[in-house]
């Protein structure tokens, strides 16, 4: 078993090490992908050509994708069958879908800002990468992140995700309970009503690879034991 490791938009592979590195603790086999996500010629694609060439001859793979990364595990399962799937904080496709149109269609802006009045943060404040992304993420990740982070081209949110179903493989939803980007009560609303599913709640925010590794590889884990 091959767990590939996908990240979501900005497509830095380095979101995944605390991750990565627990699971290779663990004995497991794991490869992070990173993303052409700055490569403004690059379109879906060439995102699952990166993924597909990062497998290389693995099988019995379980595709781990992150927020945008889920409009990428179906394209990939289409030429390399996946054992399973696991979405983290994912955007959940239907066919035909761009990631573009997803936000309207699943009305995330709306649940985001509900939420914020909620916690009594104010909806109409300018975008904070450390409020919506950052929060509860180590200090020092967060500066590294920060400076470092890969700039997200536009091309694939243009582009509609072209499989016809989602695949016939079992699929689990990972959701951080403290998720301002896409709120838990959204993310659970998502994947009821598209993949019939009941999210695992696990501590942690959208970036819960780096605030929450041990207990998302622990969750991660009981999928496979189960």
């Amino acid at each position: 078993m091959t767990y590939v490791l996908i990240p979501g938009a900005g497509g830095d592979a380095w979101y995944w090490h605390a991750v990565e590195h627990e699971l290779d603790r663990r004995g497991h086999d794991v490869i992070s992908v990173e993303l052409p996500s700055d490569d403004d010629s690059a379109g879906l694609a060439d995102y699952t050509d990166a993924v597909i060439e990062a497998i290389g001859d693995r099988t019995d793979l379980v595709l781990v994708a992150q927020s945008m990364a889920g409009f990428i595990v179906p394209l990939v399962h289409q030429r390399r069958a996946a054992s399973s799937i696991i979405l983290v904080n994912a955007m959940i496709p239907v066919p035909g879908e761009s990631p573009g149109a997803w936000w309207d269609n699943t009305g995330q802006a709306q649940a985001r800002r509900a939420n914020d009045i909620r916690s009594g943060r104010s909806p109409d404040a300018e975008f904070d990468m450390v409020t919506y992304f950052f929060h509860d993420v180590p200090a020092d990740l967060a500066e590294y992140g920060l400076g470092n982070g890969k700039r997200q081209a536009d091309k694939p949110f243009g582009e509609v995700c072209s499989f016809v179903a989602w695949p016939q493989v079992p699929t689990y939803v990972v959701a951080g309970r403290d998720d301002r980007f896409f709120p838990l009560e959204f993310q659970q609303r998502i994947a009821r009503q598209r993949l019939g599913l009941e999210p695992d709640v696990v501590p942690g925010g959208h970036l819960v690879a780096l605030s929450h590794p041990i207990e998302l590889v622990d969750q991660i884990d009981a999928y496979r034991q189960a």
